[in-house]
């Protein structure tokens, strides 16, 4: 959506009529108006299709429209009538769509065809099903062993896909599962186990129509989880107090108005959403969390000597818990100077938000990537449940872990076996239904998979989705790799980077989309998805498919199966393809707590996969949950003056990599995404004005310059020694060695950089 380049001031609530205005602008602009108006009301219904966007679950009385803003707009860029055809591939080599911008990459439209890289003509050219899958057969069986393959899966693979895929993957003979978890989520997934003894959240929608009181740190539900708001409004509402840490003070965190509320829409009113809005520091949020927990310990301590009451719950954490003493005396000796430095925060701002958090006697805590996408991503997971094992905050109504998953099936596929590390109680379980032995050694998570590709030791890369070469950290080593691979191959709905930075020979294999129907040899299929919360339910598209050409995620796994393992698989994977209830028989008898799969699916609504943290049963080593330690306190080797750390955000048009538009409405932006935002002491500080043009560059010791350039200055209420900007555009800033040594999520919230003058303005000058 092309609009005039502009700062300008946006004073509008999040949702409402900006919201209904932007959606039908894109329902236009992707040639169904109509089409998508109808589309959109199956969307989240207990017979429809589920959100191909966001993980935030469906509540259990549906209204008769359950979409929201940018879900509308994930639906529209799949359902468009455009059309990216082998015409368009004749009409545009390869090095020309390179020049393209991510937007104009993927506006192309719906893949049609499956299609195969001509070096000699630099071209896609189509390709028949049969030689495709040949192809992908042959180069697998032709690599000296199975590990020198990776096979990357994203969010948007559903269930049955993600299980038949790592069946293929671990009957071929490795564990090699990077996956869009590994870069965003993957600190919760390792991080909160050895907290609670499970990586996933602990509460149900349900829950934020009891709470007292809702904590969110590093989360913009506006953008990132628009159906979020309504759980937030009706809390707010009802009179629970929000308080939200966050750099930015999104517009969805200050106010919002209801699209489905009426008198909201009609008197132009909305509602307010935090009670108080902190703007911590970039990579903060574990002082703020050190702050908290020190006042509440030692108001805790002060109570009970002057009117001996508890504030804290001492019978859930004598009861429950280990730890407690060594993280009192932790906090006791943290110093205010350096909490109040490295928050950003004033110790009196803490304290209230301490006060509150003590006062409510169920509080949920809601987190995002602004959490986990840091060197110490898992640490700051743990000292999150820290924060709730203190008030008993797990395991009763109205209380909770909330981790707001990106994808729509990010924790499904980790559900279904998508895991480098699977347990041996999981293999045992597969080696028993499936009559193979499948490898036990531990195989590669996104940044160890490009460190294979980096050294070679890789050959050959298969994408479920996504488009990884955008979302990868470190662009000037990471994509010269996937240049350097025998193969690479994508199964895709739209064109994006991932095929225009390829491999030797590369595919792209079209699938079919979430909104369409998807008909097998026994009839029609449904597919199921996992959501945030645990809830586990089925989902039908109801258009008719882009093209006829179009093969679905399992068959297409299927055929790549056959095609590689041939006569020695012991998988009938024909049968599989033909009838998706036979996929969920065989993971029910693979993961025991799927008991009833066909028959729950077939529920409006679906059914929940039990927490044990939820039910206060503590799987960890300990038997109870575990009070970690991290300081987190002095950690900042760049300390210099000049160094400003840098977090990477979305913009409002935007989902993962996937641009909708240019624009970035309720920060302001229109037409252009090359922008820092920057408080204007910082601006002034370093000499330069608003509106001046930077080059943002790495500070690193490894000797490597990473640099983007030409960024416009934008004046913008951020804290002090902060800035923020676009990510993919700034995602070669970030080292491929700076991940969290637990989780190995790169560190794309945290990256310290220094600002100079743009070199063509240098130039100028």
């Amino acid at each position: 959506m092309s609009e005039k380049k502009s700062i300008r001031r946006y004073d509008e609530p999040a949702g409402g009529w900006g919201a209904l205005k932007a959606l039908g602008e894109h329902l236009v602009e992707q040639d169904i108006p109509v089409k998508g108006a109808t589309t959109l009301l199956r969307m989240n219904q207990p017979l429809g299709f589920d959100c191909p966007g966001c993980a935030w679950p469906d509540p259990k009385h549906t209204s008769s429209f359950e979409f929201c803003e940018n879900g509308g707009k994930a639906v529209a860029w799949e359902a468009t009538a455009k059309r990216c055809t082998p015409e368009f591939f004749a009409a545009h080599t390869v090095t020309e769509l390179a020049s393209w911008g991510d937007y104009e990459l993927e506006m192309a439209g719906r893949l049609t065809h499956p299609m195969a890289y001509d070096a000699a003509s630099d071209k896609y050219l189509p390709v028949s099903w049969e030689d495709a899958f040949a192809a992908i057969g042959r180069h697998l069986a032709a690599l000296p062993e199975p590990n020198m393959a990776e096979f990357y899966t994203s969010g948007r693979t559903s269930n049955e896909a993600a299980f038949l895929y790592q069946l293929f993957v671990r009957e071929y003979g490795t564990n090699n599962f990077p996956d869009c978890s590994n870069m965003c989520h993957e600190a919760t997934s390792v991080g909160l186990p050895l907290s609670i003894g499970v990586g996933k959240g602990t509460v149900l929608l349900d829950d934020f129509d009891k709470t007292d009181c809702i904590f969110i740190f590093g989360q913009n539900p506006g953008t990132n989880s628009p159906r979020m708001m309504t759980s937030l409004r009706n809390a707010s509402r009802r009179g629970a107090t929000i308080i939200s840490f966050n750099p930015f003070r999104e517009r969805a965190l200050e106010r919002f108005q209801a699209p489905q509320n009426p008198i909201e829409m009609a008197t132009l009113t909305s509602t307010p959403i935090s009670s108080r809005l902190h703007q911590v520091k970039v990579g903060g949020d574990v002082a703020v969390l050190k702050g908290l927990m020190k006042v509440m310990v030692e108001e805790d301590e002060r109570q009970r000597v002057e009117h001996r009451i508890d504030t804290l719950d001492w019978d859930f954490i004598r009861g429950h818990t280990v730890g407690v003493e060594a993280l009192v005396a932790d906090l006791k000796a943290a110093r205010w100077e350096d909490i109040e430095r490295r928050s950003g925060l004033t110790r009196a701002a803490i304290e209230e938000a301490a006060h509150v958090y003590l006062k409510a006697e169920k509080a949920i805590v809601v987190y995002g990537m602004g959490i986990t996408q840091h060197r110490r991503g898992a640490r700051n997971v743990q000292q999150l449940a820290n924060l709730c094992l203190l008030k008993g905050n797990i395991g009763k109504d109205g209380a909770g872990l909330c981790p707001v998953r990106g994808h729509s099936n990010v924790q499904g596929d980790r559900t279904v076996g998508i895991t480098e590390i699977p347990t041996p109680e999981f293999l045992g379980r597969l080696e028993k239904r499936f009559g193979f032995k499948p490898p036990a050694a531990h195989g590669h998570n996104v940044v160890t998979a490009l460190e294979a590709m980096i050294k070679g030791e890789a050959r050959v890369f298969i994408g479920m989705g996504g488009n990884i070469v955008a979302a990868i950290p470190d662009w000037q080593v990471t994509q010269d790799a996937f240049r350097r691979l025998d193969l690479s191959v994508h199964v895709s709905t739209k064109l994006n980077r991932s095929h225009i930075i390829h491999g030797r020979e590369a595919l792209i294999l079209p699938c079919l989309g979430r909104t369409e129907i998807d008909v097998q040899a026994t009839g029609p299929q449904s597919i199921t998805v996992e959501d945030s919360m645990s809830m586990v339910h089925a989902s039908a598209g109801m258009n008719e498919p882009a093209s006829e050409h179009l093969m679905s995620e399992p068959a297409i796994v299927g055929a790549m199966a056959r095609a590689t393992l041939g006569q020695r698989s012991v998988v009938e994977w024909e049968k599989f393809v033909a009838d998706y209830d036979l996929i969920r028989d065989a993971m029910e008898a693979v993961f025991p707590f799927f008991q009833g799969y066909n028959a729950r699916i077939r529920v409006p609504g679906g059914f929940h996969l039990t927490s044990s943290a939820r039910e206060r049963i503590w799987a960890t080593a300990s038997g109870k949950a575990n009070f970690l330690l991290f300081d987190g306190l002095g950690e900042d080797p760049e300390e210099a003056e000049d160094v400003l750390w840098l977090t990477s955000v979305r913009s409002h048009d935007q989902y993962n990599t996937t641009l909708y538009s240019l624009s970035d409405r309720y920060r302001g932006v229109f037409g252009q995404r090359d922008v820092l935002f920057i408080s204007p002491e910082e601006i002034e500080k370093r000499g330069f004005k608003p509106d001046d043009r930077v080059d943002l560059v790495t500070v690193s010791d490894d000797g490597v310059e990473r640099v983007v350039r030409n960024f416009k200055l934008v004046a913008y209420a951020f804290p002090a020694g902060s800035c923020a900007a676009y990510y993919p555009e700034t995602n070669p800033l970030v080292p491929l060695a700076a991940h969290d040594p637990m989780s190995f999520t790169p560190s794309y919230k945290g990256i310290p950089i220094r600002i100079v003058r743009a070199r063509a303005e240098a130039e100028a000058a």
